[in-house]
């Protein structure tokens, strides 16, 4: 029985946390036909006898300070660090669960005394009694909700369903149950940041030899965020993406970067400088230079940009760090030899 219990929870909390994290996804593209641009709207809507949609404890993200456009991507952390797989959260009123449990329970699928143990739990006072219904108002049902990605570790979250008092805090001995810190690291999964090739001087082919200025402007890379809520919780958290430095891989060992490290720091207008006339015989603040002619095909430069994560949220206490993310692409650069006229 116990193994059967195990199964019967797994499948539980895939079936009930993949569905509503779908379901929001689609009722927030139809918001305003723009995905990532707009502003979710996604909450528990009270109705007329008194219950509350199970999407209660949904998590609401406000994407509209995001990255946008075709050629914006996640980042990913630049430590082992990753976001919570899974989390505790409310889901349902005393009815909703009554409504979910006993269909199952009377299907008899899961075995007489799994059912009986459930009964005794929800309904017969041990600890619980008819579903805490003279609660109803009062507070939520909590279940766990999981990342719609499955990482590893989203089947860790297997605590039956417990109830929590409007204003108190979840039972101390449950791991992972929502808090700001824990909306800002989902959060931290929503983040998109805009990728655009380096600009370079010369650009697209340069010579061996000849360094190579590399810039970014300031306009594109600026800082964005996304705000996860809860409301029937009053919880939320913004995490906000910083763009702090490009590192340049030139797609070959015969090249040197400028600096040394290949990694440029962003100041207020960007990153490096654009090349003007009349800096042929300067050194470049951030770009590479090629010491062998990339023949008949192209190195694969790879600018990848570091951004500074931080978060504020409803708990009051200020901004708070999390890792650092990276997002890159790479470019073609062609390198010819510079070509002599004998006489």
């Amino acid at each position: 029985m116990p193994a059967i219990r195990k199964l019967v929870r797994i499948a539980t909390v895939l079936a009930l946390a993949s569905a509503p994290v779908l379901a929001s996804q689609a009722a927030y593209a139809d918001l305003d036909g723009k995905g990532n641009n707009g502003q979710g709207s996604q909450h528990g809507d009270s109705s007329g006898d008194g219950k509350i949609s199970s999407t209660v404890g949904m998590i609401v993200y406000d994407r509209s300070k995001n990255g946008s456009g075709d050629s914006v991507g996640s980042i990913t952390s630049t430590t082992s660090w990753t976001p919570p797989a899974c989390w505790y959260a409310p889901k349902y009123t005393p009815a909703e669960l009554q409504a979910y449990l006993e269909p199952i329970w009377e299907a008899g699928s899961t075995g007489d005394g799994w059912d009986a143990t459930q009964r005794d739990r929800y309904v017969n006072g041990h600890p619980y009694k008819d579903f805490n219904k003279d609660k109803t108002g009062k507070g939520y049902w909590w279940d766990s909700y999981v990342n719609e990605s499955f990482p590893p570790g989203w089947d860790q979250c297997k605590e039956p369903y417990f109830w929590v008092d409007t204003g108190d805090a979840p039972p101390a001995n449950i791991k992972n149950a929502v808090t700001p810190e824990i909306l800002a690291q989902l959060a931290y999964n929503e983040i998109r940041v805009p990728s655009k090739d380096v600009s370079l001087a010369p650009a697209g082919t340069t010579k061996v030899n000849l360094p190579t200025w590399a810039w970014l402007d300031g306009a594109t890379f600026k800082p964005v965020s996304v705000t996860a809520r809860i409301d029937a919780l009053g919880m939320w958290a913004t995490t906000t993406a910083t763009p702090v430095a490009l590192k340049i891989e030139p797609g070959t060992s015969d090249a040197v970067t400028y600096p040394a490290s290949g990694v440029c720091e962003f100041n207020g207008d960007g990153v490096g400088e654009k090349y003007t006339a009349g800096d042929a015989d300067k050194t470049p603040p951030c770009g590479v230079k090629y010491l062998r002619s990339s023949g008949n095909g192209s190195y694969q430069l790879k600018a990848t940009i570091t951004w500074d994560i931080s978060w504020t949220g409803s708990d009051g206490g200020g901004t708070h760090d999390l890792p650092p993310g990276s997002f890159g692409r790479s470019q073609d650069v062609t390198v010819q030899e510079i070509q002599s006229v004998n006489r």
